[in-house]
């Protein structure tokens, strides 16, 4: 295990008990209630890159904590290689309760705790016997923050889920970029200050796959799993079938959905199912797939064309997704692009660069003939997507 003084010369790199956090694009998830209790541990997931470290120091000011009581410590940090079990959680934890003895509470920001061997265990005791202590987590895979934390944790967690910047934000990071830049580059804070942006992207993609993905998966190379994703990419806005990606790949079916299952896990790629009360027929039903960012997709996808549309529908995918918790597609002769279904009842959507065409009325002349409860159809095209993105 590090020495003392070596393990606080790192803490002191990640705190700000010198100097106040960097100014950054507040991000919009915050105007949700947050609470910090003693006994929840407060969890951040999403896709890698996607700001979850600032969104930590964003947390702070937020609920105006003094930042020496708050504790950041990057679970990442190669100089943690050697000792990522839950005893380096114990030493984090003394260390800092050493340093603020007197203070009614403590904050912990555990970014990246997927690379701690045991964590799930460790949060559990801690949160069993409540003390001062107070547990932010962070991590760049919703299988383990989802699946294994709320088996560890159930009950004693929340969650938030943090995606790129949506259109609203890319627009603070880049004041007078439009929304076909924003379809062109995507939300990745640190990529739209990057003088190589598409260099910067294909690296991301690399380590998602690599350090993500292959975290579920059993696969002597990750060239599979590249071809797959890049094959889902391309195939963005349509039912995608396993049996034909099992053919094109040379593997079996159940395999396919393994590999896809991880790249949700790993938030490369965003289920939207066929939509129904019915799990039965859901589960039979081919389902779409979207991309997390389109500067991601972008950056790997052959170019075939603009395919202006493709790329509207998915940031319509990634806008209702923030709101939804599952984003449906319906077909029959013609489909619905999505629906939604909340408290005000199910809603469909119809996404068309050019505007609303006869396939679209079709297909939901046949919607209405089944749900006749449903609200209004919202259309949206290039005439009034930036204000239904920023809505």
């Amino acid at each position: 295990m590090l020495d003392k003084s070596s393990f606080g010369m790192i803490l002191e790199d990640w705190n700000y008990w010198a100097s106040p956090p960097p100014k950054t694009i507040l991000r919009k998830v915050l105007k949700e209630t947050i609470t910090i209790q003693p006994d929840l541990v407060f969890v951040v997931q999403g896709v890698r890159r996607s700001g979850k470290s600032t969104l930590l120091a964003q947390i702070m000011g937020s609920l105006r904590l003094d930042p020496a009581d708050c504790l950041f410590v990057n679970l990442e940090d190669p100089r943690f290689s050697e000792d990522l079990d839950y005893r380096l959680l114990d030493q984090i934890v003394v260390l800092f309760e050493e340093r603020r003895q007197e203070t009614r509470q403590r904050f912990f920001f555990l970014d990246e705790i997927q690379n701690v061997q045991g964590w799930e265990k460790w949060l559990h005791s801690r949160t069993e016997r409540p003390t001062k202590n107070r547990f932010i987590i962070t991590g760049s895979n919703a299988a383990l923050l989802s699946g294994r934390l709320s088996t560890a944790l159930t009950g004693r967690h929340t969650t938030l889920e943090l995606f790129p910047f949506d259109f609203e934000e890319f627009q603070q990071a880049r004041p007078g970029g439009s929304l076909e830049d924003h379809l062109n580059e995507g939300g990745f804070p640190r990529v739209l200050t990057y003088e190589n942006p598409e260099n910067l992207l294909r690296e991301y993609f690399t380590d998602i796959i690599e350090r993500d993905v292959r975290r579920h998966v059993t696969v002597r190379s990750s060239l599979a799993l590249v071809q797959l994703v890049k094959a889902v990419f391309e195939s963005t806005g349509s039912e995608v079938s396993q049996r034909s990606l099992a053919g094109m790949l040379g593997v079996t079916a159940d395999t396919i959905g393994a590999y896809l299952d991880a790249c949700e896990a790993a938030y490369i790629l965003l289920r939207c199912p066929f939509f129904t009360f019915s799990e039965r027929q859901r589960t039979a039903r081919n389902r779409k797939y979207y991309p997390i960012d389109l500067g991601l997709r972008n950056a790997v996808v052959t170019r075939t064309g603009l395919d202006k549309g493709k790329r509207l529908e998915a940031a319509v995918f990634l806008h209702l997704r923030t709101k939804h918790r599952q984003v449906c597609y319906w077909r029959k002769n013609g489909e619905v692009d999505f629906i939604t279904a909340d408290r005000s009842g199910i809603t469909p959507y119809q996404v068309s660069w050019d505007g609303p065409k006869r396939r679209h009325e079709e297909a939901l002349k046949e919607f209405y003939a089944e749900f006749p409860q449903a609200n209004p159809v919202r259309f949206v095209t290039r005439d009034n997507a930036e204000e239904f993105l920023k809505g």
